[in-house]
């Protein structure tokens, strides 16, 4: 995480990094290019879209198509990793989902996933259109949480675009440590018929659970876009849905990955990442489990943890770029 740059309490920072410089000066002092623009998607839903790019000088050597987690979005603490990564040469591009951040739809509300997997592809496929000097080059998907599982649907959507995958904490299974326990299920199914978008599902706040480091805790907290309500019934349901579909077809995925998750983690379970790495088809696949890191490894973890993480995933990147 960058410095707190003018030293002031972090209630007032305007971003994650601290009230000065602006957005657009920021990503001058990195060395990086970045953009920010709304995607209509083919069902007419306007997405919020940002893409963070080396300099000039410096031609992109691979494309990361980014997905962020359930509740969060792509203009807080999300850019760290896409800062990072633009700065040592990749080309990332990353929209908020439907429902989060600035993108069009009930806030935290996601009825149907396979919608949200038509929206990403759409958008990934209109980069490379209008960008043809990519084409060429590697392209990768990276997720975090929800994301993961969302890239390993678009992977087993469109098997042959991407040429690998980094996978943070991926949500593949719901821990048991934060899914409602029964009978609360029984009954929101039944209760969702009647009402989906209802914010009643009781569960513990995934930042506090997430986050580590207490002062990280109080930046994550700031983000203007964070969904803060408690789950929505149609959301919770499509997600426990989506996360027994992902873990019934971990061995049809067939793609390089790399997996990285904390041993601490009670958000997303790391015994499933363990079951994706022995099930997978594929040869080429890595699995890191960090000794008592938890679910935020790009930036809920301290400095010197997340340095260890960017290391990693720079190494497996370099080795096939």
């Amino acid at each position: 995480m960058e410095e707190n740059q003018n030293n002031k309490s972090p209630q007032t920072q305007l971003y994650y990094w601290g009230n000065t410089p602006t957005e657009q000066d920021y990503y001058n002092l990195q060395g990086i290019k970045s953009t920010k623009s709304f995607f209509t998607s083919p069902r007419n839903l306007t997405l919020f879209t940002r893409s963070w790019l080396p300099s000039a000088k410096n031609p992109p050597r691979g494309i990361i198509f980014m997905v962020h987690g359930y509740g969060n979005d792509i203009s807080w603490t999300f850019q760290a990793t896409p800062i990072h990564l633009a700065k040592n040469g990749f080309a990332c591009f990353a929209l908020d989902l439907e429902g989060h951040g600035q993108s069009q739809g009930l806030k935290a509300y996601v009825p149907n996933v396979n919608f949200v997997i038509d929206d990403c592809l759409s958008f990934y496929n209109f980069v490379l259109t209008q960008n043809p000097e990519f084409q060429d080059l590697p392209k990768f998907l990276y997720g975090e949480s929800m994301g993961g599982a969302i890239c390993l649907l678009i992977h087993l959507k469109s098997p042959s675009m991407f040429n690998g995958a980094i996978l943070i904490a991926p949500m593949c299974k719901i821990s048991d440590k934060v899914r409602p326990r029964w009978p609360i299920p029984q009954f929101l199914t039944i209760l969702a018929r009647f009402a989906p978008t209802l914010a009643i599902v009781p569960t513990a706040d995934l930042l506090d659970k997430s986050v580590k480091v207490p002062e990280k805790k109080i930046i994550g907290g700031m983000n203007p876009n964070r969904y803060v309500g408690k789950p929505r019934l149609g959301t919770v349901l499509e997600l426990l849905r989506v996360t027994d579909y992902v873990s019934s077809k971990l061995c049809d995925v067939n793609l390089p990955f790399l997996i990285l998750h904390g041993s601490a983690d009670v958000v997303t379970d790391p015994e499933v990442s363990r079951e994706l790495y022995q099930l997978a088809k594929c040869k080429d696949k890595t699995l890191k489990i960090y000794e008592g890191m938890m679910h935020s490894l790009l930036f809920g973890e301290t400095d010197e943890n997340v340095e260890i993480v960017r290391s990693d995933i720079l190494a497996w990147l370099n080795d096939r770029c």
